[in-house]
């Protein structure tokens, strides 16, 4: 390898020295850019019907409005539920896991403010968790 620099270097290197250019922080950017898909999560277990439903819907405006782009949904798998003991409610619409989405889904306020619905990671709860990705909010 050859120790000696040539003009060339040294001239560009002492042009660059000189200049006000700043090089941009990677560091920065990186995390400006985790920054725009931030996310929160809300776990309903232990709610009822109701109570779900009325924290989903504070918990969609609030992130809409602080811009949040993903909302992680735990609502369980209704494994423990005791709709299953009462022979005259539905199984499946009486728990969290189905009742919440179609709740979301149902209510046009809170459409207009979702892009898409989708079922969670294995990591982020699986079949006991949803995600829920907003809009783009152009408020201010």
């Amino acid at each position: 390898m050859n120790d000696k620099i040539s003009d060339k270097d040294k001239t560009a290197w002492e042009t660059f020295i000189s200049s006000k250019e700043k090089l941009p922080n990677k560091d920065l950017i990186k995390n400006k850019s985790k920054q725009r898909f931030l996310s929160r999560s809300i776990d309903l277990h232990g709610y009822t019907l109701d109570q779900a439903n009325k924290a989903i819907e504070k918990f969609i405006v609030k992130a809409f409005s602080e811009k949040i782009k993903k909302l992680i949904v735990v609502t369980g798998k209704g494994l423990h539920s005791n709709n299953n003991k009462d022979p005259y409610v539905s199984k499946d619409l009486s728990i969290l896991k189905y009742s919440v989405p179609e709740f979301i889904c149902n209510n046009q306020n809170l459409m207009n403010m979702i892009d898409n619905i989708q079922d969670a990671k294995i990591e982020d709860g699986g079949t006991g968790a949803f995600y829920i990705f907003l809009k783009k909010n152009y408020g201010k």
